[in-house]
């Protein structure tokens, strides 16, 4: 990885925390909001891979409001009043996580390209760039919405490296989806996991070069391999 000129990194958990919207409304939501939570990430996701493969391309804003829906159906909470808008409206500024900020700054200091490559639109990136203050850290926001298709397809990846004017030996890849680590692996990214949770290891096919506990230890990471 020393010759890494851009460190990219997929928005939804791994800069931000996908959860948060859902824990800022709990008492809301009530028993079994992590369960919720999860469920609503774990449609949002399906939905975008369904779509991809039925040629039924959406917008990951409309996949992320259809998912809700779903959800909230099935625990009963598609009538409690004002729960579909407070839910969306946090989801929209989710927060960062807090060491995104500062591993974003000392990769800048160490002289690295910084960006976002999500699945999230344009709008629903702004928004959270903009609530978790990491705007002026970042050197562009990428999002799959401009060519109308999902991460894990090879053309996302090459649009990050068109847009950055890099090759796919040059770039390291973080993510905390083992999907996505897989697929930037696939495409010849440097991929790193973030992996908070010790899940277990997934995508052998398509071996990560790295896996960590935390942001934080990426900069620690790179500077060695520099070294």
């Amino acid at each position: 990885m020393n010759s890494t000129r851009a460190c990219i990194f997929d928005a939804y958990g791994t800069l931000l925390d996908v959860h948060s919207a859902v824990m800022a409304n709990a008492d809301k939501v009530g028993d079994g909001a992590e369960a919720f939570s999860a469920l609503w990430r774990q449609r949002q996701l399906e939905y975008s891979w369904t779509r991809g493969m039925m040629g039924k391309y959406a917008d990951f804003w409309q996949l992320t409001i259809e998912a809700l829906d779903f959800v909230l159906q099935a625990y009963g909470l598609e009538g409690r009043p004002g729960l579909k808008e407070n839910l969306l409206n946090a989801y929209f500024e989710l927060k960062a996580y807090p060491d995104a900020a500062k591993s974003l700054e000392m990769l800048k200091a160490q002289g690295y390209v910084t960006a976002i490559l999500s699945n999230g639109s344009n709008d629903m990136l702004q928004g959270a760039i903009r609530a978790g203050n990491l705007g002026g850290l970042l050197d562009d926001c990428i999002s799959a919405d401009d060519i109308k298709t999902y991460k894990p397809d090879p053309s996302v990846y090459q649009l990050a490296c068109d847009r950055l004017d890099v090759r796919p030996h040059q770039v390291c890849f973080v993510s905390s989806n083992s999907w996505d680590v897989a697929g930037a692996a696939a495409f010849g990214f440097n991929a790193v996991r973030i992996n908070r949770n010790d899940a277990p290891l997934e995508y052998h096919c398509a071996p990560m070069k790295h896996q960590l506990k935390a942001l934080a230890e990426l900069p620690m990471l790179l500077s060695q391999a520099r070294a």
